[in-house]
């Protein structure tokens, strides 16, 4: 199994389009573009089969990472304007990205409109061969984002004790 794409519903594209290249570093595929309710087309079946009648349109947005992963973004012409994450409700609550530039991109987040939800830590503090650090992001809708400076498998290898 890899990891093909997330979708991230924003409120405002353009914004979205520059943090996520800006501060991200991720490369756009395909522009802003819009979609509207129809049924003549195998997107457009797709999308209210999706969203339902009546979703009323949306712009949409794919970017990709440095390593393929695809984000795919929504501006729906109904939305809120941020997102507010309930940790009482089951399901997706966050992603998380890895990165060389750690202090770089917490600095580029905060320049365009994200924050960050925590003090960055250290997974072992105690031994300064795993430098393995990790801080909660927000971008400017809310959407909760992780940010690791080591891979996923070195930083939770089962080799460490």
């Amino acid at each position: 199994m890899k990891m093909s794409h997330v979708g991230i519903m924003v409120s405002n594209m353009d914004k979205a389009i520059e943090f996520y290249t800006k501060a991200l570093g991720l490369k756009v595929v395909m522009g802003k573009s819009a979609v509207i309710e129809e049924k003549e087309t195998a997107i457009g079946a797709m999308c209210i089969a999706v969203f339902g009648e009546g979703f009323k349109g949306f712009n949409i947005a794919h970017l990709v990472t440095t390593d393929g992963v695809g984000f795919e973004l929504f501006e729906m012409k109904d939305r809120e304007e941020r997102h507010h994450v309930d940790f009482s409700k089951i399901g997706l609550f966050h992603y998380s990205l890895e990165t060389d530039d750690f202090e770089g991109v917490i600095e580029r987040v905060r320049q365009y409109g994200g924050k960050t939800r925590m003090e960055t830590m250290r997974y072992h503090p105690e031994d300064d061969s795993k430098p393995y650090k990790m801080v909660y992001l927000e971008d400017p809708f809310g959407t909760l984002f992780e940010l690791y400076s080591h891979s996923y498998s070195e930083t939770y290898s089962s080799e460490y004790e």
